[in-house]
């Protein structure tokens, strides 16, 4: 039988014999652990930064790379770091705002089999190999999180940050979702769940829904005037530490 074209196949074969053996598990922490510490010393000094998510899918003509595009201008412009997942689509396109307008443009990049490659206008790009390290690292390093249109990986990333805010595990954590229309049908079932009572009517209140990039970040930079203090980082000579 032929196998199906459209399964993906796994990075390497793994056997249902359950939990693997302790030197496999202890291998694996290793390298979660390099991963985490890689990303600690990349990205310690990229500033206050505000983290872009969005497809990798849209192409350089869509109106949606353009408005991504005119996103990371406007971050530049209000003086963040612009943190995207270092790939193509949405995510290049709010890198490539940020770069061509004199802000500082940072990537976060997966290893995938397939689609994501490190895009062009990232003055510092840092490769993981999970999902969950990235995740961790976009949602440290950053103050606000944009919600452009994308997929099953960008549902992931914003439902997951608002449950952090949800259980008050990040305070007073800007959302925005940018695209009206594309979220619509998103935030109705989001209106049914608040009736079922299995989310509270005030979840929503920390989440902006626009088109427009001023608003967004207008919204954005009100909680942040609001609740954070700017700290410069020194480096310490002594770990080899550099921008």
């Amino acid at each position: 039988m032929a196998a199906d074209p459209q399964v993906i196949p796994p990075k390497e074969p793994f056997y249902l014999d359950g939990p693997k053996d302790r030197s496999f598990e202890l291998h694996f922490a290793w390298r979660v652990f390099r991963q985490f510490l890689k990303g600690f010393r990349e990205l310690h000094f990229i500033g206050p930064g505000i983290t872009v998510f969005g497809s990798a899918r849209f192409a350089e003509d869509h109106p949606y790379y353009k408005l991504a595009r005119e996103m990371g201008k406007h971050i530049a412009q209000a003086g963040f770091t612009t943190i995207t997942g270092g790939g193509p689509g949405i995510m290049e396109a709010a890198n490539r705002g940020a770069f061509e307008n004199g802000g500082y443009s940072v990537g976060c990049n997966i290893q995938l089999p397939f689609e994501q490659k490190p895009n062009p206008y990232a003055h510092k790009s840092v490769t993981f190999e999970h999902f969950f390290v990235r995740k961790v690292l976009l949602v440290k390093y950053s103050y606000a999180f944009i919600i452009m249109p994308g997929g099953v990986g960008t549902m992931d990333e914003f439902f997951e940050t608002l449950t952090l805010v949800q259980t008050k595990s990040i305070i007073q954590f800007p959302i925005v979702l940018v695209g009206k229309a594309y979220y619509q049908p998103m935030l109705d079932y989001m209106k049914f769940m608040v009736e079922q009572k299995t989310i509270g009517e005030h979840d929503m209140d920390l989440v902006c829904i626009t088109d427009s990039p001023e608003e967004a970040m207008e919204h954005i930079s009100k909680y942040i005037k609001a609740n954070y203090i700017s700290k410069p980082r020194k480096l310490l000579w002594w770990l080899f530490e550099k921008k």
